[in-house]
């Protein structure tokens, strides 16, 4: 796949070929299993445990804070799932309305087994406030959660205000647990998961070019997980540890993580932020266009601050978003609807949050940008798009 023709970095990224190709030699010289207690499991230890130390240097969290896990889903699923250890076994769980399958449909499953489960619905253009998280607050909060990017519109969800609301709200008392998935933020804006009364937060090393089935949990102190087994991770997440993908996540953190001593990674962000206003105004350009949510269209500073420029989701009215994928992958473009674990499904339960039209669902698309993006290739795709318009 060439990068310029390839538009669905939200679903997944092109991979670093160097860090795969450097990380699998490593996880081949060191092939023993890095919980046994012979040399070659004790070497093979070490490798995993100094990929743990370099996630978290360029996390700016603690080694022992970093649990190496499946993927985001995985991620996602081990904090939720710990409330099933709560004394009561049950209590209420709240979570905004614009999640990500991995959450939104496990915590479905929670409620047909007695949780009182609240979603919190985004305004219209789609974003959580902090008050309404607090407003639901009840004494049996067990776990809350908010994403940090929502993976179709790119808004950037205000979680430190929703943490300090939360920890303010609480005053003193049992504050249920914050978790947020990261997996649209990390290596995309800054973040920062030691911030206080960030409590755990999810991650996945193929949204930034490194290999699928590797994720990072971070957790600001252990729980107890309801999920068990051979006690691996420090009894957080059981199963035999994939060195390869430690190695790579923590090498492609090293590369693509926004940081201040990653002065390469803040240079390419500042660069995408200037080609996706851009690319907005050139949308913008085409009569049947809509930009989702609205406010994308205002480009102020303090607005697009507020959006992932990694993101953009438009509608072109009239012309089904299917339909359009089909046009531009005949072109040579790959793009996508929205999220790819709902690829296959008709709804659009993050727009229909943001009571969106019905012909705004049916007709938006998600453009979705990486690192091997180049500016040239997105006015050809702004060319692309304007090109099938005008057929219809």
């Amino acid at each position: 796949m060439k990068a310029e023709h390839y538009f669905d970095w939200a679903a997944t990224a092109l991979c670093d070929e160097q860090i795969l190709r450097d990380s699998l030699e490593i996880a081949i010289q060191y092939d023993g299993n890095p919980s046994s207690t012979h040399k070659t499991g004790s070497e093979a230890r070490k490798i995993l445990e100094a990929a743990r130390e370099n996630c978290a240097n360029s996390l700016g969290v603690r080694a022992n804070q970093v649990f190496f896990t499946s993927g985001g889903t995985e991620s996602d699923h081990i904090p939720l799932l710990s409330v099933l250890n709560s004394p009561a076994r049950t209590g209420r769980i709240i979570l905004s309305a614009i999640e990500h399958p991995a959450l939104r449909e496990e915590c479905a499953l929670l409620k047909k087994l007695g949780f009182d489960v609240v979603s919190i619905m985004p305004d219209k253009n789609g974003f959580v406030s902090p008050q309404a998280i607090v407003e639901n607050l009840t004494s049996d909060t067990l776990f809350v959660t908010v994403m940090a990017v929502n993976n179709e519109t790119g808004c950037v969800q205000p979680i430190y205000e929703i943490a300090d609301a939360l920890t303010k709200a609480t005053n003193g008392k049992r504050k249920p647990h914050f978790h947020v998935d990261c997996v649209q933020a990390a290596g995309k804006i800054p973040l920062d998961l030691s911030h206080a009364g960030i409590d755990s937060a999810a991650l996945s090393a193929h949204k930034i070019s490194g290999p699928r089935g590797i994720g990072i949990l971070y957790l600001a102190r252990a729980l107890n997980s309801f999920l068990v087994g051979g006690g691996q991770e420090q009894n957080i997440r059981s199963g035999t540890e994939n060195l390869f993908g430690a190695v790579a996540f923590s090498k492609c953190l090293e590369k693509f993580y926004l940081n201040k001593k990653n002065e390469a990674a803040q240079k390419r962000f500042e660069e995408q932020k200037e080609w996706t206003r851009d690319f907005l105004k050139k949308l913008k350009e085409i009569e049947r266009c809509r930009l989702v949510p609205e406010l994308r269209e205002d480009f102020s500073e303090s607005t697009e601050a507020r959006f992932s420029p990694w993101v953009v989701q438009a509608a072109f009215l009239g012309i089904p978003g299917n339909v359009m994928v089909r046009a531009l992958d005949a072109k040579g473009y790959c793009i996508s609807t929205g999220s790819a674990c709902s690829a296959k499904k008709q709804s659009r339960p993050i727009l229909a949050a943001m009571n969106a039209s019905r012909e705004i669902q049916d007709s938006a698309l998600r453009f979705s940008f990486g690192a091997f993006t180049t500016k040239k290739a997105m006015d050809e795709l702004a060319e692309a798009v304007k090109e099938i318009v005008s057929a219809f």
